[in-house]
């Protein structure tokens, strides 16, 4: 099955020269999930992991599932005021401006390990921070693991310490 047949392009969302990679029509056919469940899953081969952290909001669609499938916790990273408990909070450069993502400080305990997940993989800031919030409570990243890298924005740069694998690469 070729998953970019699923990737809608949307051109100027959701800003003027900005071209969005749409995972809705990948994600309303069932038979196009379950394929991309299974790639996700062997991305991460035979590592043991603990937790999957998925980031708001499209990284918790393959994230639970990549939880269930792989016998571990699910913990989302949310933006700032959308989690319930006490948080742990990390600052990130945008490049129009500042943002922040906010996890449980009870989400993940020292050494386990976590794989993060997300749908795309940009200029890396996103996952950069969430890999920050990961390693402050103690967790190992074993694999941060992608839909969709857009390799001209160069954001694997901003993970160089870790493993990053993506299913698809434009």
């Amino acid at each position: 099955m070729n998953l970019s047949e699923y990737i809608r392009n949307v051109e100027n969302f959701p800003k003027e020269g900005v071209h969005f990679k749409d995972i809705t029509p990948l994600l309303a056919n069932k038979d196009a999930v379950s394929f991309c469940l299974q790639q996700l899953v062997a991305m991460v081969g035979d590592s043991k992991i603990d937790k999957v952290v998925g980031i708001e909001s499209r990284g918790f669609f393959f994230g639970t599932l990549l939880a269930q499938k792989l016998n571990a916790g699910f913990v989302p990273i949310r933006k700032p005021g959308k989690l319930p408990y006490s948080t742990l909070k990390e600052p990130y450069q945008l490049e129009y401006g500042m943002d922040a993502l906010e996890i449980h400080e009870d989400a993940i305990k020292k050494r386990e390990r976590v794989l993060l997940h997300d749908d795309v993989l940009a200029t890396g800031g996103t996952a950069r921070a969430a890999c920050n919030l990961i390693e402050k409570l103690g967790g190992e990243i074993v694999q941060c693991n992608f839909l969709i890298e857009l390799e001209f924005l160069n954001g694997i740069k901003k993970l160089q310490n870790h493993p990053v694998k993506s299913l698809l690469k434009y």
